[in-house]
């Protein structure tokens, strides 16, 4: 059973998104106020915490962004009135794994929080050609049945984007993936435009395993193209 976090204001909705959870064996825990919404989901743990941007106490923004600085990698699906791509592309920044646009058909929030579980339950959506469920570089391991990395004997908290991006890319050094191919592998919709997305993701990434994120050890960019995982470690 899935445990999920709904923090939205409006009961409508709330209704709404508990049937459809609930069909999918979901224990579905609600919240209409911001403050008390961000405090439950960090002392909490949740398979899948559904965030509206516009809330009293609290807004979406601020929860998504405090929830990461927790360090909870929980996946955050955002719904939100805002359709404006900014305010998609901040929301995707800031940490969120998801990002749908109400009104919203209720199949698409279904498929999307399938796919989201899935991730959970599985590696990677794309196992490596190889098979490997383990991957070392140097004092960088990548434990993939674990979902877990360490480095210099240190775990490293990585959201499951971050986790899927350097399994993506360590599975194959060399290979260069451009934005919009990591757009697809890794979030599985089409976000077109924003692949710019992909850069704050592969930063926070680089923040976490590089000692000096300005001359990057793994992660490489392939200027004009996008990324790869250095070839030559």
């Amino acid at each position: 059973m899935k445990n999920v976090l709904i923090i939205e204001d409006d009961p409508s909705i709330i209704e709404l998104l508990t049937i459809h959870l609930t069909d999918l064996s979901c224990q579905v825990t609600s919240v209409r106020h911001g403050t008390e919404g961000l405090d439950i989901a960090t002392k909490t743990s949740f398979d899948l915490i559904i965030l509206d941007l516009m809330l009293p106490g609290a807004n979406g923004l601020d929860i998504c962004r405090n929830i990461r600085r927790s360090g909870s990698n929980t996946p955050i699906l955002i719904l939100s009135a805002k359709s404006e791509e900014i305010d998609k592309v901040l929301g995707l920044e800031t940490g969120a794994d998801d990002y749908l646009t109400k009104p919203f058909s209720i199949r698409e929030f279904i498929a999307r929080a399938k796919v989201i579980f899935r991730r959970g339950d599985t590696p990677l959506n794309n196992d490596p050609p190889s098979s490997k469920k383990q991957i070392s570089f140097g004092s960088l391991e990548i434990d993939i049945d674990m979902r877990k990395v360490t480095l210099d004997n240190s775990r490293v908290e990585l959201s499951p984007r971050e986790f899927e991006l350097l399994t993506l890319l360590a599975s194959s050094p060399g290979k260069s993936y451009s934005r919009k191919q990591l757009l697809s592998l890794i979030w599985g919709y089409d976000f077109d435009g924003y692949e710019h997305t992909v850069n704050s993701h592969i930063n926070r990434l680089r923040g976490k395993i590089e000692s000096d994120i300005s001359h990057p050890q793994y992660i490489l960019t392939t200027w004009g193209v996008g990324y790869r995982f250095n070839e030559e470690l």
